[in-house]
């Protein structure tokens, strides 16, 4: 891929599906109905990383996590995740799929986008029964999320963390913007290395500016996303790494490494076992939602960096 995608024209689109045992493995299903389910959605495989757990899909538009029994797939800029899901659902069957999650971020740039959350939700709620809630508040950070209604039995692992970045500095965004002589990776060379130890990592830097990671141990996987630019940069990690012991510690770490101005943090952990308490340092928290959605402990943070005085106001061209 030798141009940037449109990550800041839409941060982050993301679905969660889990699949019954009486189906075949997902992961049987292949490359080429990946590549075809990435297609629907107006993205394309740059590289796939593979062992005996998950198949890590990098994406022109973001990443897609393939295991025997679930798949994660995140995109950004104005790709229609809907339409590759209903895709998905189609060729697996309805009555296979145990879990849907659905959920979007606001965009920075609604006007771009093909179609908005409500669209999506409406369109999968015609074929999977369920609801749709909104984590914030609808004229501030917020995101939306479409649940499916059956019941769901959560494995007492399973926990994802997600951790959405905007307003970048500039010595931070200079880490994804051109090319470098330096011999590290982007990971290691931007402060990342510390959270990967272990892992294998994928990553493309793209041209002339933006960056994409997927990184992989066992089950485990970290993916990173960076549009540098200063307007609407945007950074989103995520992790399933069981971050329950120490959620301000990782909060914080991630934060150290890209410096926003703000961020927004979803976590979600079986019901039960998250202490929601976070105090994440240099940062006010704004907004702060919770609740349960199918078994899981689902909780949001909206957190922005406080100004240091005033500022000068920004120059508007006329023509």
């Amino acid at each position: 891929m030798e141009t940037q995608p449109t990550f800041f024209e839409g941060p982050e689109k993301k679905v969660e599906v889990v699949v019954g045992d009486s189906m075949q493995s997902l992961r049987s299903l292949g490359d080429d109905f990946w590549n075809r389910i990435v297609k629907a959605c107006g993205a394309q495989v740059l590289s796939v990383l593979r062992n005996d757990e998950c198949d890590a899909y990098l994406l022109s538009e973001s990443s897609l996590f393939v295991y025997e029994r679930a798949f994660t797939m995140i995109t950004c800029g104005r790709t229609q995740l809907a339409t590759a899901v209903l895709e998905v659902v189609e060729a697996i069957g309805r009555e296979s799929i145990e879990l849907l999650i659905y959920e979007r971020k606001n965009e920075n740039f609604p006007n771009r986008q093909p179609t908005s959350f409500y669209d999506d939700a409406r369109r999968l709620a015609e074929v999977i029964p369920g609801h749709a809630i909104r984590f914030g508040d609808e004229h501030d950070h917020h995101v939306q999320m479409f649940c499916s209604n059956a019941s769901f039995e959560v494995d007492a692992n399973d926990t994802t963390l997600e951790i959405l970045m905007h307003g970048l500095p500039e010595h931070t965004a200079g880490h994804f913007i051109g090319e470098s002589t330096d011999s590290r990776t982007i990971a290691e060379r931007c402060g990342l290395g510390p959270l990967l130890e272990g892992f294998e990592i994928d990553e493309h830097p793209f041209t002339p500016a933006g960056y994409s990671m997927n990184a992989l141990r066992g089950g485990d996987y970290v993916t990173v996303h960076v549009t540098p630019e200063s307007i609407g940069s945007y950074v989103s990690f995520e992790t399933n790494l069981d971050f329950r012991a120490d959620l301000p510690r990782w909060v914080a770490g991630v934060a150290a490494v890209f410096e926003p101005s703000s961020l927004d943090v979803i976590a979600f952990a079986p019901e039960g076992t998250l202490e929601a308490a976070m105090d994440p340092k240099g940062y006010v928290i704004k907004d702060h939602v919770r609740t349960v959605l199918n078994g899981y402990d689902v909780t949001f943070w909206h957190c922005y960096r406080p100004h240091q005085g005033p500022r000068t106001p920004v120059s508007v061209p006329l023509f």
